[in-house]
């Protein structure tokens, strides 16, 4: 369970998202009935849901989506040992859906070219100043509705550490919400200023759980995807390449590869972390 959900988790201290000693998940989330929060414990292979909120129903409704249950690992029957082992290694994993297309959209537009930690702090900031508290779990916070992302002064945007260009794609996308979450299409995502295919993809992958979404233009994920299967670092066109043969499962494909632990070598300093906080 935890590792289906992992996409959901934007970083260490996520105010919407907490996993417990126990392995037991909660996550809050600003529904179409309002806000609410989700509790998941999975106690000998059956996983058990309470919710607080408005939105309580809906999270409800919504727990087999969060579980993958209309994805379909079945049908991905790759014929690469690495893959076939991969698979019989993690039988439980399925691909999640949210079915909230905006509540994936910040997140991913946050991470846009900049290192995790840079988000992940950007992420906190604007949840603890304008999300509510989580239902049930006063110490976390609900994501804002689109219409306070809208709303969001710029000196605020710069107090989090993120700078113009990521606000205003934000806002923008905020005041087309409701279109996005009846028409998620990779087209419709693309056609607004500042979504791009990485982002387009990353959203797709967990508000949808779109198996073959491959974020195209990540930092790492093709030198992670070469080394896995031919043991040497490639650029976005040769992991595509590599990852044709899966069409209708590349995105199932890198998050097994994610699990392999296959990784290439590092050399050199790591990137910084920038703080625009100070420009």
């Amino acid at each position: 369970m935890r590792w289906t959900l992992a996409p959901h988790r934007r970083g260490a201290g996520d105010p919407a998202f907490r996993v417990e000693r126990d392995g037991t998940v909660w996550r809050a989330s600003f529904t179409p009935d309002g806000p609410g929060t989700l509790r998941l414990g999975e106690v000998g292979g059956v996983v058990r849901a309470a919710a607080w909120g408005p939105g309580a129903g809906w999270l409800l409704e919504g727990v087999p989506d969060l579980l993958g249950a209309r994805d379909r690992p079945e049908e991905f029957e790759p014929e690469l040992p690495l893959l076939r082992d991969l698979v019989v290694r993690s039988p439980g994993l399925r691909l999640s859906r949210t079915n909230r297309v905006f509540e994936a959209l910040v997140p991913a537009v946050l991470e846009q070219k900049v290192l995790g930690l840079e988000a992940f702090r950007a992420w906190r900031y604007l949840l603890r100043r304008f999300g509510a508290p989580a239902p049930g779990a006063p110490d976390m916070r609900v994501p804002p509705p689109p219409e306070v992302w809208a709303r969001i002064p710029s000196w605020e945007w710069h107090r989090s550490g993120a700078e113009a260009v990521r606000a205003r794609t934000i806002i923008g996308a905020a005041r087309v919400a409701g279109r996005l979450e009846a028409d998620p299409a990779e087209a419709k995502l693309r056609s607004l200023p500042g979504i791009g295919v990485w982002t387009a993809a990353e959203v797709r992958q967990r508000a949808v759980g779109d198996p073959d979404a491959v974020s195209v233009g990540d930092y790492n994920l093709p030198g992670l995807v070469g080394w896995a299967l031919t043991g040497r670092k490639v650029d976005d066109a040769g992991m595509l390449a590599l990852l044709e043969p899966y069409a209708g499962h590349r995105y199932r494909v890198t998050r097994l590869l994610e699990s392999s632990g296959a990784r290439p070598p590092r050399r050199g300093p790591r990137l910084a972390v920038r703080d625009y906080r100070s420009f």
